[in-house]
């Protein structure tokens, strides 16, 4: 068993090694602190399923760093919950496949609602029709599921993870967030005490 979970380890941090990366991100993040930080819109994220988890997870990680962010369940914005979308925000669409139904009608919906609406698209298929209709695509690289079926979402949600990182980690660094913002963000718990601990260090200094 030991020997199947490094193994499991190795071709997960393999996987992650081949993320492809390009100027995409660059411009991922540039687009959405042009429509956040100047335009005072915001980000909604969706996605179905697992993606949907990881998106809510990318979702709540924005917002706590100081881009504001809110997840969108493709299915509830069918029935009412769109209108949460407006004009200057961006969306974060979130499909392994590329081929989601409720995604790729939520495109529909959004673009129906506010035409300008820009895309950032991430998915293991660049080439799908959501791929297709991204403003900005951001490919996992469509590594193969450490599931022994084949099947069961694991790499392909551990990459999306891992670029939903370096999204907030990017525009953190882009914006100069600091230790101050941070702790009026996280009153409670373990972080706040942390952010507290670390925005009085700063302040002596």
């Amino acid at each position: 068993m030991i020997e199947l979970l490094q193994s499991i380890i190795k071709r997960e941090a393999e996987a992650l090694s081949n993320i492809p990366l390009n100027d995409n991100y660059e411009k991922a993040m540039d687009l959405v602190i042009e429509h956040v930080h100047h335009r005072r819109g915001k980000v909604v994220v969706s996605g179905m399923g697992k993606a949907g988890q990881i998106g809510a997870n990318i979702a709540t990680t924005l917002a706590s760093t100081g881009t504001p962010a809110f997840f969108l369940h493709p299915s509830e914005a069918q029935h009412g919950d769109l209108g949460i979308v407006q004009p200057d925000d961006v969306l974060i669409l979130i499909s392994n496949s590329g081929k989601t139904r409720e995604i790729i009608e939520l495109i529909d919906l959004a673009h129906n609602l506010y035409s300008e609406l820009p895309l950032i698209v991430i998915t293991g298929n660049p080439d799908s029709p959501l791929g297709k209709a991204a403003d900005i695509c951001l490919s996992t690289g469509n590594p193969a599921e450490v599931c022994p079926l084949g099947m069961t979402p694991t790499t392909s949600t551990t990459m999306m993870t891992v670029i939903g990182d370096l999204l907030v980690v990017g525009i953190m660094t882009k914006i100069g967030f600091t230790i101050e913002e941070y702790a009026k963000r996280h009153h409670g718990g373990y972080l706040g005490v942390q952010a507290r601990a670390k925005q009085s260090n700063t302040e002596k200094l």
